[in-house]
């Protein structure tokens, strides 16, 4: 029977079963959102912003302080400690792309001078892996290493969904409704169904500020051996120069794709010729 958060050995009666720890939870929510804040964050905003009442917040940090998951800096802000450092490097470790799709991430890279993204399957989720800013970076502040939420708004994800069987697409989107992250992002059920038939016949996908406003992305899929798609590369710009650079970048991006799937195929990592 689970054990309830005040260490009871099951609920009231009459009360369903919990299946969480309330105080787990909120530790975890609070370690969140002092990684997110960049060593800015103060147990007085952690309180305000959370919810937290400022006993339980004082509480959390000073767990979270001894366990190594929290380093407290100078004016009382705090920041992720060596602890939580070790989990982020063993899970980027472990779901991070392997060396040859880094190697072809980097080509991609070095040519556009954009920054580029590989995504890729982890645990039955399709996962940012990896990505290079460039030298004017653009990148959407929501997007990180193991990032995979809003499919329908992002070209990388678009990429591997619109080569998925018919009946997986529905399963992920049946009954979900696709959230307007800008006024250009695809809200239409029927409609995104109708992009990923494009996105299979011309085989690369966009984001026309879909994702973030003002950025724009473009991305190809790479495949296995056996033909599912397993990954894919994007570049992203701001929407200018995306513009003026789209079917040199639409190449970049595909040429990418076809190293990727031809080592996935063969074992060998070549590069395509033209």
């Amino acid at each position: 029977m689970p054990e309830r958060e005040d260490g009871a050995g099951g609920p009231p009666a009459g009360e369903p079963a919990r299946t969480t720890l309330r105080t787990l939870e909120r530790g975890l929510v609070l370690l969140e959102a002092v990684a997110t804040a960049d060593g800015t964050a103060t147990a007085k905003v952690l309180s305000r912003t959370l919810g937290l009442k400022p006993g339980t917040c004082y509480h959390l940090l000073r767990t979270l302080l001894e366990s190594g998951h929290l380093v407290r800096l100078p004016g009382g802000r705090y920041d992720v400690g060596p602890r939580a450092a070790t989990l982020g490097r063993d899970l980027r470790r472990r779901s991070g792309p392997s060396p040859e799709l880094s190697v072809i991430l980097t080509r991609l890279h070095a040519k556009t001078r954009e920054t580029s993204y590989v995504s890729g399957w982890y645990h039955g989720s399709l996962v940012l892996q990896h990505y290079l800013s460039g030298p004017n970076a653009v990148r959407p502040a929501a997007l990180d290493v193991g990032y995979s939420e809003l499919m329908h708004a992002r070209a990388g994800s678009k990429a591997v969904l619109a080569f998925l069987p018919g009946d997986h697409v529905t399963a992920l989107f049946d009954g979900v409704d696709l959230t307007p992250v800008t006024p250009q992002t695809i809200v239409d059920h029927d409609a995104l169904l109708a992009e990923l038939a494009e996105i299979r016949r011309r085989r690369y996908a966009l984001d026309l500020e879909e994702f973030s406003p003002g950025v724009c992305c473009v991305a190809a899929p790479y495949f296995d051996e056996t033909d599912h798609p397993a990954g894919a590369f994007t570049v992203s710009a701001p929407a200018s120069r995306f513009g003026r650079r789209r079917e040199w970048l639409t190449t970049q991006v595909r040429e990418a794709s076809a190293m990727a799937t031809g080592l996935l195929r063969t074992g060998r990592l070549t590069v395509p010729t033209a």
